[in-house]
């Protein structure tokens, strides 16, 4: 298996797509009102939308760039519209009508002749006919005016983006509520885009189908279509299960109170945008062939969160998330909340089982939050009523027989809660696959803390699948921790490996996408039934791109040596590859290709009997050739003493194997087995560590800041015969001539 991290330009397959292609649009809009868009028909869209106060605007969003692609499936950057002729049939009820002041108007947002950045404003209904509510329009970008006497001429010819804004009939650009919320829809239908501006090229790479599946987030994705967030699943090789996380911001409905807007149940579950939304995402999931989790998790987005529900530390203060701005957990002991997130999942599992898809349904992270400084937040009155919790200034630390009885009697309210919120939603959906995901940095986080945060009342049989994600330990690199994690949780819970996912990964970052090469190698090293990458937006924007290589490949590696002990009488040949270019007066550019030598070796002045001419022609059969690799003994080259492998950080626990040659480092994938010698700072370490795959050795506990690891060890090199052939004859060798048997280097995925 593999991975890459596409860059912009890297897509080698490309088809066309006409500007303003229904599947392309996006929405955005002010909290805390909500919209969507979806795709009815392959020209036509309808935008919902729900607005709570009197200066809500929604915006249907066409972007010159395309940002929402993954770069193997965009579309590409064409600012300059002047050739097009856009046509659509407008429809809309709930809005301002066309006619009407601040009614529906495009938005234009560029830069004039002279490169100064400014917009422009077209009132829509210049351009159309019909009735304010069902017209046609004609959009000729060569020729558009703004303003509502058509009096300020569009400049067309370098355009970032533009917009069709919405508003309620309520509108007074005041930052009020509207006496109750209101629901509204448009659509775009017959959309067509003609000129000889009006064709796009569009990446068309198709990744083949792999066994990583593939996690989104509805808090990251609500602005786009779903029938775009599927073809880049489709594009990407994706299949068989999606975890969808519906988020803890964008689902809910909303009333307001005392200043503020809390969420509710008046009116229905889920808001009529996100209902939308997830009915098309969930039908056109099933109609591609996958199947869909739907995770729900204790969250809620803080400012619409009533103050009752959310987890206490013990002063009071409530249990929030780092996002900005964050997020409130809410208390498995509160009643309200709970009977809340039922409603919820009973909501979203009638969306599943409508569109026809088996209703698989995830607990996401479910916890009594602990902070940095090791407060646990269990103090909230219902959990005082429930359990009358005593005081744990730190969880991590030791803690008395209470202490404990406090932990436990909080970990049975969690598990009670979680039971009864797959209970509510199997009786929406008999029969319905319940999964629970457990953040192991967290939960884990203390000798005691899991006492609350992994209860035994989670052990199997209380879930079908037990699903564990470990991002920090994985992108920090701490091998040692994911795998102690996942084994610990594994035993407390008792989830066989088929009845466990993973989740390999998070780039919250851009500037961090080299984060990827650990996730990759995580999501290799499961042994899990189901390994997912999380999530969707993360890969689009880094360009992270897997896929597998069949079992015939070159990687196809047997771990055995080469069965002929040859000494010195192979030959060897290290080789570089530079680029040298020679410029008119006779001086040197050179560029070095390769990071480090390819070895070439030659064995057959090694063979000296017709047995070992036996024993090579077996070897070298059941290696098929070329195509299988095995280890080399390198006779001038194959040790490493007191070789310094990196200094500790208190958290990193792997490190790999490697040798210096002045300042060119090399990678060393295949150490003896028994030859491995780890010293931390000067210390030998006979135990408390292990030699993992690729020649990677792994502490159990992370060295000390600062402290220096040092190896000494043999190695033998990875490599393969050179080629498909091999020629050999009993008469040249019992005159004396030696066979030729050439061997080349393999290079190695080695983090």
């Amino acid at each position: 298996m593999a991975h890459w991290l596409a860059s912009p330009g890297s897509a080698k397959r490309f088809g066309f797509v006409k500007r303003f292609d229904a599947r392309f649009w996006t929405v955005n809009f002010p909290r805390p009102m909500m919209a969507s868009v979806v795709t009815t028909e392959p020209n036509a869209l309808r935008v919902d939308a729900v607005f709570y106060k009197a200066d809500d605007l929604a915006g249907l969003i066409w972007e010159a760039e395309d940002r929402h692609d993954h770069v193997l499936a965009a579309y590409e950057t064409a600012r300059d519209f002047r050739k097009c002729v856009l046509k659509f049939r407008w429809r809309s009820g709930g809005v301002r009508a066309l006619d009407a002041v601040d009614g529906p108007t495009l938005t234009i947002e560029g830069r004039d002749e002279s490169g100064q950045a400014r917009s422009w404003y077209v009132r829509l209904w210049n351009y159309a006919s019909g009735a304010p509510e069902d017209a046609a329009l004609t959009l000729d970008f060569s020729s558009l005016r703004g303003g509502w006497d058509q009096d300020d001429p569009v400049f067309a010819g370098d355009v970032d983006r533009m917009f069709i804004s919405l508003v309620p009939p309520g509108f007074t650009r005041e930052d009020a509520p509207l006496g109750a919320p209101r629901e509204g829809w448009a659509e775009l239908s017959q959309i067509s885009c003609d000129g000889s501006g009006s064709v796009l090229s569009i990446g068309e790479t198709l990744v083949p189908e792999h066994r990583l599946r593939l996690a989104t987030g509805y808090d990251d994705l609500y602005h786009v279509t779903p029938e775009r967030m599927l073809r880049n699943c489709i594009a990407l090789g994706y299949r068989g299960l999606i975890n969808h996380y519906v988020g803890m911001s964008h689902y809910f409905q909303l009333e307001a109170n005392s200043g503020g807007f809390y969420v509710s149940l008046a009116g229905g579950t889920l808001n009529a945008p996100c209902a939308a939304w997830h009915r098309d995402f969930c039908a056109r999931a099933k109609a591609l062939g996958y199947e869909v989790i739907l995770s729900l998790s204790y969250e809620l987005f803080d400012q619409h969160c009533w103050g009752d529900w959310k987890q206490r530390a013990e002063d009071g203060s409530p249990a929030l998330t780092g996002w900005d701005p964050p997020s409130a957990l809410l208390s498995p002991a509160h009643d309200g909340a709970m009977g809340y997130l039922q409603a919820v999942g009973r909501a979203f599992a009638a969306i599943a089982r409508d569109a026809g898809l088996t209703v698989r349904f995830q607990v996401g992270e479910p916890w009594w939050w602990v902070r940095a400084d090791g407060r646990i937040c269990l103090y909230d009155d219902a959990a005082k009523a429930a359990f009358s919790p005593v005081s744990i200034g730190d969880v991590r630390g030791t803690l008395s027989a209470a202490q404990k009885a406090t932990l436990d009697a909080a970990g049975a309210v969690l598990a009670a809660s979680t039971s009864a919120l797959c209970a509510a939603v199997k009786a929406q959906a008999p029969g319905a696959e319940t999964l629970l995901l457990v953040y192991l940095p967290t939960v884990l986080d203390g000798a005691e803390a899991r006492r609350a945060n992994v209860p035994v009342g989670w052990a199997t049989p209380a879930f079908d699948v037990l699903q564990l994600e470990d991002y920090d330990w994985v992108t920090a690199r701490n091998a040692g921790a994911s795998a102690r994690g996942v084994a610990e949780a594994a035993a407390r819970l008792g989830y066989a490996r088929q009845d466990q996912h993973y989740f390999g990964g998070f780039v919250l970052r851009p500037e961090d996408r080299g984060q990827w090469h650990a996730i990759a190698a995580a999501a290799e090293r499961s042994e899990a039934a189901e390994v997912f990458v999380w999530a969707l937006p993360q890969v689009i924007r880094d360009g992270f791109t897997w896929f597998e290589i069949g079992e015939d490949d070159v990687e196809a590696f047997d771990d055995v040596r080469f069965p002929i002990g040859i000494g010195r009488e192979a030959s060897v040949e290290p080789a570089f590859s530079t680029s040298v270019v020679t410029t008119a007066n006779g001086f040197e550019h050179r560029n070095s290709d390769w990071a480090d030598a390819q070895l070439r070796f030659d064995a057959g002045p090694g063979v000296r009997s017709e047995a070992e001419l036996r024993t090579l022609t077996e070897f070298f059969r059941a290696r098929r050739g070329a195509a299988i690799g095995f280890r080399f003994e390198d006779p001038f080259d194959n040790a490493a003493e007191n070789v310094l492998l990196g200094e500790g950080d208190g958290v990193r626990t792997e490190f790999a194997l490697v040798k210096h040659y002045g300042e060119q480092v090399r990678r060393l994938t295949r150490p003896v087995p028994g030859s491995v010698r780890l010293f931390v700072e000067g210390e030998e370490r006979v135990s408390g560590w292990t030699l993992a795959e690729k020649g990677r050795v792994r502490f159990d506990a992370a060295p000390a800041d600062g402290a220096e690891v040092r190896a000494s060890f043999r190695f033998d090199v990875p490599v393969r015969f050179a080629e498909d052939r091999l020629s050999l004859s009993r008469a040249t060798f019992e005159a004396g001539e030696a066979a030729s048997v050439p061997l080349i280097e393999i290079r190695e995925e080695a983090a």
